[in-house]
């Protein structure tokens, strides 16, 4: 499948510099990934762990690749040497698995906090009391020294899968609202990106204050399911 530079041109053109765009690459094969590289593209996302550990031994090692899924703690390890951010983190039993195979790999691995933004009780995600809880134990956290080995980055959050755009609006609201009093909260100089909005709802994530979009099938079209 042909991956389209028109839109590809199109939605960088539209982001601008102020909007990092990742390319969610699942399910796609390491020729259309190349393509967008070859264009210019780094940040590529991937949902699956042995999809991901896959294609990221057949290209090239300057590409940023973003965990976007659900992430099981027992898989942490096998992304923990090379993952640039994890979008998914939704419980502090992850946060502490992360920090031991970064402190493993001896380094750093950059985190988003996921938040439970949408209708939909399938989707994963923190709500507004357990992201709370989150960041009132981080200082405890630091003393017990803890948690040293994740950079807290910002939030992630999926609106539900409707038609109703006020309905996605008013999520995307909502979701910029806690992270605005999580950087209140954080006072970190790296806590900075907010990641909302994909293919068919990124425009009103920009306009309610996104600065970080995954976008796969406007980029790719639409995956094709054998049956």
């Amino acid at each position: 499948m042909a991956v389209s530079i028109e839109n590809y041109n199109a939605l960088t053109s539209e982001l601008g510099s102020r909007t990092k765009l990742v390319a969610v690459s699942k399910m796609r094969t390491v020729e259309e990934i190349m393509q967008l590289y070859n264009w210019g593209q780094r940040d590529f996302g991937e949902n699956y762990v042995q999809e991901l550990i896959a294609k990221q031994v057949q290209l090239p090692n300057d590409i940023r690749w973003h965990f976007i899924g659900h992430l099981q703690t027992k898989k942490v390890k096998y992304i923990g040497p090379f993952i640039h951010l994890i979008h998914g983190v939704d419980s502090f039993k992850l946060l502490e698995e992360i920090d031991r195979q970064a402190g493993i790999q001896k380094r750093n691995i950059n985190c988003l906090l996921q938040i439970h933004i949408a209708q939909e009780e399938s989707k994963f995600g923190l709500n507004d009391k357990e992201l709370k809880e989150i960041i009132e134990s981080l200082p405890k956290a630091k003393l017990l020294n803890k948690l040293v080995n994740i950079r807290f980055c910002g939030l992630m959050g999926m609106a539900s899968f409707t038609e109703n755009t006020d309905q996605v609006r008013k999520e995307f609201k909502y979701l910029k609202c806690l992270f605005e009093d999580a950087q209140a909260e954080i006072r970190n100089s790296s806590f900075k990106i907010l990641s909302m909005g994909m293919s068919d709802d990124y425009k009103i994530a920009l306009e309610e204050g996104s600065n970080m979009v995954r976008v796969g099938s406007l980029l790719f079209g639409k995956r094709v399911y054998n049956i």
